[in-house]
Order: C-alpha cells, then sequence, then structure tokens
C-alpha cells in the first residue's frame, strides 16, 4: 500500500545543489521535501576542492566554514607542467573572495544538507526515486519513493508518493528522474572523466591547490599528452586528495584506462611524497562529469534540472559545486514568484526565468569552455601551451581566472572585461 505526502516543492538529491536548492526554498517559507536515496554520510567521487566562486555560494546559504570545523583554506593555485611551475594566487575580487576551501565530499554534502534541514526543509535520507508522478497532460506533479537501507536495499516498508507543483531534480549525473520523462543527454556538449583517492601524506596541510598538466596515456610522447590535469588537494588531517581529469568535446564513449595512467603517474611522484600503496586510503574510483548544459530544457513540465543532472558542469576545470548551488538558490528565487502566482499561466511565465537565467550567467562561458576543449584535444597544441605558456605571468593570469571563473562579470580589471566580453561573442550553450 503507497501513503501519500504533499509539498509546495520536491527536490530529488541531497548533494550542494539539492540541499542549495532546499535551503533557500525554506527561507522563503515554502514547504519543501529534501529526498535524498543514501544515508549521510556518504562519498561521492570528487576533487573535493572548492574555487572561490563555490565559497561565495556557501557564504550566500549562510554556512560557516571554520578550520575548526574541517574546512582548509587555500591561498591559489600551483600549476606544474612543461618543466615549470608557476603559483597563481586566487584574485580577489568584488563578487567572491580571494581563497579557497577544501572538504571532503562526505563532510560537505552532509554539512549542507543538515543546513537545509535546519532552515526548515524536509531531510529525508533513505528514499529512493522510483519514478515520476504525472497527470493527464504529462506534467511532473510529484514523484514515488522506495525505502532503502544505508547499503541501498528496499527495507520492505510502503512507498510513499510525494506530490508537488513543482519538482528538482538535483540527482547528479545519472538523472533518473529527467532521463524517464525523456530528457535525454546531447552528445554534442563536453563529457569529463574524473578518478581519485585518497593518501596518508606530509603535504596534507599544503597551502596552495595544485594542478600537473602533463597527463600522459601510454609511453611518454607529443602524441599521448591527454587534455586535463592532475590535481593534489590537501584536505589538512593527514590526507590529501589525488586524482586526475580528462575532458572530450563530446559524450563518445572512451577506451582510455584512466586508472592505469594514474598509476603511471603516482609511480613517477617524488617518493616524500608518501602516495604509494601502504599510504592509499580507499580504492580509486572514477565518476562522468556533464559539462556546459548537456541535458535539456533546464525547465519544462513542472520538472528543473539543478546541477549535475542539467549538465551545469565547467568544461573548463570541471567544476560543479559552485554551479549547482548557484543554480539551487536561482532555482528557489524562481519557483518561489511562481507559486506566489494565482494561476497557471502565470505561474508558467514565471518558470520560464530559470533556463534564461542559467544561459545568461553561464550560457557563454560553457560555450567559450566547449571551444577551449576542443582546441585542447589536440595533443601538440596543449604541448605548446604548457611549455611555452606557464612561462608568461602575464599570460597564465590571464588563463587562471578564465580557467577558475575567478573573474568579475561587471567591472573588474581589463583582463575580466576581456573574458566578459568573450563569453558574449560565442554562442550561448
Amino acid at each position: 500500500m503507497t501513503t501519500e505526502a504533499t509539498a509546495d516543492v520536491v527536490v530529488v538529491g541531497a548533494g550542494p545543489g539539492g540541499a542549495a536548492t532546499a535551503h533557500y526554498l525554506a527561507q522563503r517559507g515554502l514547504e519543501v521535501v529534501l529526498l535524498e536515496k543514501a544515508t549521510f554520510p556518504r562519498d561521492k567521487v570528487c576533487g573535493d576542492g572548492l574555487t572561490p566562486r563555490a565559497v561565495a555560494e556557501l557564504i550566500s546559504m549562510g554556512v560557516p566554514t571554520r578550520e575548526s570545523d574541517g574546512w582548509i583554506r587555500n591561498r591559489g593555485l600551483r600549476v606544474i607542467g612543461g618543466g615549470h611551475t608557476i603559483e597563481l594566487p586566487w584574485p580577489d575580487l568584488e563578487t567572491v573572495p580571494g581563497y579557497g576551501l577544501v572538504r571532503a565530499r562526505a563532510d560537505l554534502d552532509e554539512t549542507l544538507a543538515r543546513h537545509a534541514a535546519a532552515s526548515g526543509a524536509k531531510l529525508l535520507e533513505g528514499h529512493a526515486v522510483t519514478g515520476a508522478v504525472r497527470d493527464d497532460d504529462g506534467r511532473v506533479v510529484g514523484v514515488t519513493a522506495k525505502r532503502v537501507d544505508g547499503n541501498g536495499r528496499a527495507t520492505g516498508e510502503a512507498p510513499v508518493t510525494f506530490r508537488a507543483p513543482y519538482v528538482v531534480d538535483a540527482g547528479g549525473v545519472s538523472a533518473r528522474l529527467a532521463t524517464s520523462v525523456g530528457r535525454e543527454k546531447r552528445n554534442d556538449r563536453p563529457l569529463g572523466v574524473a578518478v581519485r583517492t585518497y593518501f596518508r601524506t606530509p603535504r596534507h596541510d599544503d597551502d596552495m591547490m595544485e594542478s600537473h598538466l602533463e597527463l600522459w596515456d601510454g609511453k611518454r610522447g607529443e602524441s599521448a599528452l591527454l587534455p586535463g590535469y592532475g590535481w593534489i588537494f590537501a584536505l589538512g588531517n593527514g590526507l590529501a586528495n589525488v586524482g586526475l581529469g580528462s575532458v572530450s568535446s563530446n559524450a563518445k564513449a572512451t577506451t582510455i584506462s584512466y586508472k592505469d595512467i594514474f598509476a603511471r603517474w603516482m609511480a613517477n611522484v617524488p617518493e616524500e611524497w608518501g602516495f604509494t600503496t601502504e599510504n592509499q586510503v580507499g580504492p580509486i574510483r572514477s565518476a562522468a562529469l556533464p559539462m556546459a548544459f548537456n541535458r535539456q530544457p533546464l525547465y519544462a513540465d513542472g520538472l528543473l534540472l539543478v546541477g549535475d543532472s542539467g549538465g551545469m558542469v565547467s568544461p573548463f576545470n570541471g567544476e560543479g559545486i559552485a554551479y549547482a548551488m548557484q543554480a539551487g538558490r536561482y532555482a528557489a528565487d524562481v519557483l518561489a514568484q511562481a507559486l506566489a502566482r494565482p494561476d497557471a499561466a502565470s505561474r508558467e511565465r514565471a518558470m520560464l526565468a530559470y533556463p534564461r537565467l542559467m544561459k545568461a550567467e553561464l550560457g557563454g562561458y560553457y560555450a567559450l569552455g566547449k571551444q577551449f576543449v576542443r582546441i585542447i584535444e589536440h595533443p601538440k597544441v596543449m604541448r605548446v601551451c604548457t611549455k611555452y605558456g606557464l612561462p608568461r605571468p602575464l599570460l597564465m593570469k590571464f588563463v587562471h581566472k578564465l580557467l577558475s571563473d575567478s573573474y568579475d562579470r561587471t567591472g573588474g580589471d581589463a583582463m575580466d572585461r576581456i573574458i566578459t566580453a568573450l563569453t558574449k561573442v560565442v554562442p550561448s550553450a
């Protein structure tokens, strides 16, 4: 027998995007149910690094980021490649702070979900959404969910139907809810792959995020240089998150063995770093990174897409947390405006603001990132950029601003204005 519950909005997935959406909705006095199939704490494949833009979103949410609570602050990015090492401080901008953070996703996601619950959202863990509830016109008016234990096994309890005027799919890269109503991913958008693990290391308190630009597929040589980077992000607790990411300009399957590339990289790092099998904590895990709005429309028929479900990962660097949280902030504002209107036609007009706002903010930037990926896919170009670009501080400052989205969209310095202009001249993603 199925039981039923109602809300103003149902949010599926309690990652950063879902938690941000639920938090802002609850702040506006709306009744929101936040469904999470896992039980916290739960892990997710990620570099655990938060750019200043992500930090700004945490500040907007009112999330405390004290070091005593496990937040590790860093002052910039160290880039290594082509025989060069360069340190690039985070720019101190009008709109984002001049520092980044690192926090393991097992801690970050739970912190944000609990923060949303403290704001008034109803957080329900162990609820695996099994499908959309649709009315006779095909509009999404709720979801069905089954109770599962910490291992994802059904508990045998009665399934629950949650009904609401609007549903948010923040369920991650699989976007099962969106897919179930026919929103397939676009294969003409970039797709990234990330693999990572943790190591005990004396480098656990490094105050710079580190990026290695030379990843080699097979024997060392220009033809084997991959478009992507390796990272070392210090967690401050004796551990570092170590991983690599690569990207292709379309979503076609790849035959590259990223775990083998990771193993070759680890075999050649300095011994004093401690990146050995004995010091490895947990397995090497991998995940896909959906980029540049690869699933659209972002809103239609009562269903909004937030975060990875809508392909909100940057093609430049694989960052997704900042954009998921930003999307949650925008979505909550639009939903609140729509729910306050007296009739269905007016509500639908209000809801169309969500995709427009997201594309106005990120469409040009993502489109520019698509072109960037097409360029660095050529090994010779990647090699030239790494060898001759890194020694040029002014160029690298510009590249750092562009790739990390550390530029002010209004005002700022000359570099900020150039990047903003470039995002406006390319067709929006």
